[in-house]
């Protein structure tokens, strides 16, 4: 049985966001207004099902997949590409590869006690992001 990512998760680290942004090509007044935002995630799973809904004072996203299966990603809000998006179980690690414009496009999820770590990949950036169980 997979681990659970179900909850409220409210951010509390963010390394490296603003190299991860320059690299996703997000021009500078938006990489500003981002940095100091303190998104809050709503993660819904009902087995391989997810409803990961982010949530700031600045923007919404909604992203619903299936493990396993191939899907279409509007990440408009973002930075205003499609790709295609293919979530795995490593472990019990989420892991999405994401095929598009950008090179080694991507992103990690995992779970250490009560912290809900992400770690968002594109070309040569890496960004680490800690989230607390609210």
């Amino acid at each position: 049985m997979p681990v659970d990512f179900s909850g409220t998760w409210n951010l509390v680290s963010n390394d490296n966001f603003e190299g991860y942004m320059v690299a996703l090509g997000i021009d500078f007044a938006t990489r500003k207004i981002a940095k100091v935002l303190k998104p809050q995630k709503v993660i819904k799973q009902d087995g391989d099902s997810f409803y990961i809904h982010t949530t700031s004072t600045f923007r919404d996203y909604l992203l619903e997949f299936k493990v396993g299966q191939e899907f279409e990603e509007d990440n408009k809000g973002l930075d205003n590409r499609k790709c295609k998006s293919l979530v795995t179980w490593e472990n019990d690690k989420l892991v999405c590869v994401q095929t598009g414009e950008k090179k080694n496009r991507g992103w990690t999820h995992w779970l250490e006690g009560d912290d809900l770590h992400l770690e968002l990949r594109c070309e040569n950036q890496v960004c680490r992001q800690v989230f607390k169980r609210a």
